[in-house]
């Protein structure tokens, strides 16, 4: 599996005695707000920056106003412009803005555990508490070696085929033999950046088909099994990006369960989520390889639940 955590997932202790879901609250502590963001050393950040040979710069967010219709019955945001004023100043003001309305990161508010809690099991008071476990303590940026996955081929013709049925998702060892593709071995404090392809069938789509996507929950993904949760903690990487709305796949397989809860819930795992990876995917093929500096800031949102993406990567 590459290079490996301190703390292997099989020895991550089990959220409740007579289940088998595992959790990382007790190795990052109550009320940590990075998780595996802590992998992301000066160090890491160092090496990463090696990466860089051309100095090329990618959006990897798409426009604020896309998806459109909005998918998950989150409203478009407002935009209204104002002026000229006596100075001969225009301001523009954004209204009724979902955070996670286009590309994003999922903060670690996102997402409760029933009977739990929020990530390591703290309760959160959202009206008076704006600081545990908020989306603004990964402002100071995420930022280090991505590497590119794609596994497009195949999610790319069954979407040809039929963009309405469910794709088989994508399990751990095909996602590993995707990496084992690369040439690239994860390293820990890697940001992963899976392209299912999702989004360049999006990008292609006519108004009447996005009109549809919005009305159906079918996508291509990750698996949500324990096997792709062990995969992912034991890899090291600081977090997972995907060019489709969840990360994970949707629906998902039965039994499998969802990797929102074992990832970012329980082993404290951002996503990110609806980035655009075509372009990158491109210029990296050019040049024969599958790692570039990945930047991305967080919004400051004092108890932001989740934030745009505002990620770029430099190659």
């Amino acid at each position: 599996m590459g290079n490996l955590s301190d703390v292997r997932y099989a020895d991550l202790p089990l959220l409740t005695a007579d289940g088998d879901e595992r959790h990382a609250w007790e190795h990052w502590g109550a009320g940590d707000p990075l998780g595996t963001l802590n992998r992301i050393t000066p160090e890491v950040r160092r090496d990463a920056v090696a990466t860089v040979r051309t100095g090329e710069t990618i959006n990897l967010d798409l426009p604020l106003d896309v998806p459109y219709p909005t998918l998950f019955g989150r409203r478009p945001y407002q935009h209204t412009f104002t002026g000229p004023s006596k100075r001969n100043f225009i301001d523009d003001r954004i209204d009724d803005l979902f955070p996670q309305a286009s590309t994003q990161w999922d903060g670690f508010r996102h997402l409760v555990i029933p009977d739990h809690g929020w990530f390591s099991g703290v309760q959160i008071d959202f009206e008076n508490d704006r600081d545990t476990i908020g989306v603004q303590h990964w402002a100071s940026g995420i930022i280090g070696r991505g590497v590119l996955v794609d596994i497009s081929e195949r999610t790319l013709a069954a979407l040809a085929e039929d963009p309405a049925a469910p794709v088989d998702p994508i399990e751990a060892d095909e996602l590993q033999a995707a990496i084992d593709a690369t040439g690239e071995p994860l390293r820990p404090g890697d940001i992963l950046c899976v392209r299912t392809g999702w989004m360049q069938y999006y990008h292609d789509a006519d108004a009447a088909e996005r009109e549809a996507v919005a009305g159906r929950f079918t996508w291509p993904g990750l698996s949500g099994s324990s096997e792709m949760a062990e995969l992912l903690w034991d890899s090291g990487v600081a977090a997972v990006t995907a060019d489709n709305p969840g990360v994970e796949a949707a629906p998902g397989r039965r039994g499998s369960g969802r990797l929102h809860r074992p990832a970012p819930a329980l082993s404290a795992m951002p996503f990110g989520e609806l980035l655009r990876f075509d372009a990158l995917h491109v210029a990296l093929s050019a040049q024969q390889r599958s790692s570039f500096l990945f930047m991305a800031v967080p919004l400051n949102i004092p108890g932001g639940v989740g934030s745009t993406g505002n990620a770029v990567a430099m190659l």
